[in-house]
């Protein structure tokens, strides 16, 4: 008998898709699915035959302001958490306490911080979910955060090191889920966890939906969770694939190197395509430049035509006609590179992205330079260092075969399903 099932997420499309992904092969077994997300969404989910329901903050992602400040390296995470989420938390439990009446299961995303009240509150059976590895905060597979890079250097002095790091980390970081806390009092909830670090998990089952290529189980993550590789999804709009044009420029030469920031980063490109031109010019090869909706992004100058700019394209039908995929260190598009088995050189800017850059290297299938870094000279230098050197392409291509072996929408929907 089929389940109801609500799943609540927030950011951008790396923080919906892999949610749809879930939601039409949970439809696809006979449940009943409502994504309770941004309004913005509604459209995009209700396209797909999902339920929608709408929880605040509503996220308006096309504000290129807002975005530039909450993708600022130092203190963009707690911009967004301080300042955008933890504010209305209240209304957003309001939210999804309403949707959450009729139905069997509930579904979290990281910093849905509503959701592990709702489900503590109501006692509706809870599956927590972890999109990237930085969320688990291990002291045995510490993260490089974003406003301090400099404490990866720390990581070989082992978990006791790293641990006392992230124990300041929660200390510095409790001022900002004070919310949180009043909260859970003003319900009649016990203290609970740190709900940034341990408290976003839930007893149940943990989802950790990436590849095992990217991280495995640590001591000091949950027992209960489960590594289920990535779920895939990256339409636009539904049945919207490779332009024409698109498709015509890829087939009339040489492999492309592709340039994108994906969803969220775009907004704050500054120099970003400019300087991809250059060092794409000055290389001798053939570039594609997803350059999203924000117009700042296109060249004043016609482009050569060894240069196609498009507003976006499924980076599961563009990146593996790339020579190297040149990125903004996302996890979805990371897992879509990944999948892709083509090299890549990451600009990481904020949030999880140096996180994720960290770990591509680490695997051999990629080189990094920070966004202050990202100019025509340096960018050209590691460039050429993955055009050249060929253990790149063939460790990406092993990466490539592992990544698309695994079916990470299976394997979470199994153990989701479990769960009844």
């Amino acid at each position: 008998m089929g389940q109801r099932i609500v799943i609540t997420t927030f950011g951008s499309f790396g923080d919906l898709h892999p949610y749809l992904a879930l939601s039409l092969e949970l439809q696809r077994r006979g449940h009943t699915v409502t994504i309770a997300t941004c309004e913005y969404y509604r459209q995009k989910i209700l396209a797909e035959g999902i339920g929608f329901a709408p929880v605040r903050p509503d996220l308006p992602p096309e504000d290129s302001q807002l975005a530039q400040y909450f993708m600022d390296a130092q203190q963009g995470t707690q911009r967004l958490l301080q300042e955008f989420i933890f504010p209305v938390l209240r209304q957003s439990y309001e939210d999804l306490l309403a949707i959450v009446q009729s139905a069997d299961l509930l579904i979290t995303h990281p910093v849905t911080y509503a959701g592990p009240l709702v489900a503590q509150k109501t006692g509706i059976v809870w599956v927590s979910t972890v999109l990237a590895p930085t969320s688990f905060f291990s002291a045995y597979d510490p993260p490089v955060l974003a406003p301090y890079p400099w404490l990866a250097q720390l990581r070989p002095l082992g978990p006791l090191v790293n641990g006392s790091l992230l124990q300041l980390g929660k200390l510095t970081t409790q001022i900002w889920s004070e919310p949180v806390r009043k909260l859970r009092a003003d319900l009649g909830l016990p203290t609970g966890s740190d709900p940034i670090f341990e408290g976003q998990h839930s007893p149940q089952l943990v989802l950790a939906m990436f590849s095992a290529c990217l991280a495995v189980p640590q001591p000091d993550w949950p027992p209960q969770t489960r590594v289920t590789g990535f779920a895939f999804y990256d339409r636009l709009d539904k049945g919207l694939g490779v332009s024409a044009q698109l498709s015509v420029f890829l087939a009339s030469g040489e492999p492309p190197l592709v340039f994108t920031l994906g969803t969220a980063a775009v907004m704050t490109a500054g120099n970003f395509y400019t300087e991809s031109i250059q060092l794409t010019q000055k290389l001798g090869q053939r570039a594609v430049l997803l350059v999203g909706k924000d117009l700042r992004n296109l060249p004043e100058q016609p482009l050569p035509p060894e240069i196609i700019a498009v507003d976006y394209a499924p980076f599961s039908e563009l990146f593996p006609q790339a020579q190297v995929i040149i990125h903004q260190g996302g996890i979805g598009t990371t897992g879509q590179a990944l999948r892709s088995g083509r090299p890549m050189l990451v600009v990481p800017f904020s949030h999880d992205q140096p996180d994720n850059a960290s770990r591509l290297v680490r695997l051999g299938v990629a080189r990094t330079i920070t966004r202050d870094q990202y100019n025509t000279r340096q960018a050209t230098s590691e460039l050429q260092q993955l055009l050249t050197d060929p253990m790149y392409r063939q460790r990406a291509a092993h990466i490539g075969r592992q990544i698309q072996a695994e079916d990470g929408v299976k394997a979470a929907c199994d153990a989701i399903e479990q769960q009844f």
